[in-house]
């Protein structure tokens, strides 16, 4: 016999406890993040791009066609944008939570938001006179993708080069980790990172795969002329397939305990060596 007497609230509290999970049992569970809102869809063919040095470096591109602008009158003045309605797109100065509307509460968009048209990636054949390009083997993280365009921007790389699979969009979030570099490099997305990177052999480039296992060390394999450095996915790194194409696998000497490091921090150390190589100061 229980020692709960029916009908006192204790015993109400417990029953309604019981009942809700019967109700709920078999039924798909959602988890909601205390506080947090998600961002609405995007446009098809658009993308919204938010943050301070991001917007500024998309209104500073020709070649990035915007739709509209959602901005704070506090961002509005940090960018000097001056008269709104100068702008060759339809500005709406609005609450920060109107931004937090589109771009989720977790966004850090500074107060400004522009929806603007996705760029297309380039072919290889874009290349030209390029004589350092970066190359990653399906690196899916756009947060570590937006560092590492920030990084090639700042080490002068000519082009990044992504597989057309297992690669992240252009985003709001991409766009935001690369602070504004997005706007500045050639984007080239291929198929076959292999075929590609055959290509970039006959094309002159001595490509070099940068593996914690390399039998040589990154600064004894980089020389003059065309170079191309190619980075692993987080985690598993380079595909076997991209490891046995690269001209030589090398390392990334690592004094301390930890051997590897993430591949964004990779990509910066990797471009201050090549970047030092005979023949480019």
């Amino acid at each position: 016999m229980s020692d709960d007497k029916p009908g006192t609230p204790k015993d109400s509290h417990y029953a309604r406890l019981r009942r809700a999970h019967r109700q709920r049992a078999g039924a798909p569970q959602v988890q909601h993040t205390r506080g947090a809102m998600p961002a609405a869809a995007v446009p098809e063919g658009l993308v919204r791009l938010y943050g301070l040095h991001t917007v500024r470096a998309a209104l500073d591109n020709p070649a990035r066609t915007i739709h509209r602008m959602l901005v704070t009158r506090n961002a509005a003045q940090r960018l000097g944008l001056g008269d709104l309605s100068a702008l060759p797109f339809p500005v709406e100065q609005v609450e920060p939570k109107a931004i937090d509307a589109l771009t989720g509460t977790e966004a850090v968009h500074q107060g400004v938001l522009i929806e603007a048209e996705a760029r297309a990636p380039k072919p290889l054949s874009t290349l030209g006179e390029a004589s350092l390009v970066l190359v990653l083997d399906q690196v899916t993280d756009p947060h570590n993708v937006g560092a590492i365009m920030r990084s090639a921007v700042a080490f002068g790389v000519d082009a990044l080069v992504t597989t057309a699979r297992h690669s992240p969009a252009e985003s709001g979030v991409l766009a935001k980790a690369a602070s504004g570099a997005l706007e500045h490099i050639d984007h080239i997305a291929v198929r076959n990172l292999a075929a590609a990177l055959e290509d970039l052999h006959a094309a002159g480039f001595y490509t070099i795969g940068l593996d914690s296992d390399g039998p040589r060390a990154l600064e004894e394999t980089v020389k003059g002329g065309k170079l191309a450095l190619v980075l692993g996915a987080e985690g598993k790194g380079l595909r076997q397939k991209t490891r046995e194409t690269v001209s030589v696998l090398a390392r990334l000497d690592m004094p301390g305990p930890i051997r590897s490091l993430n591949v964004s921090n990779a990509a910066a150390v990797s471009l201050y060596v090549a970047r030092r190589r005979p023949g480019n100061g």
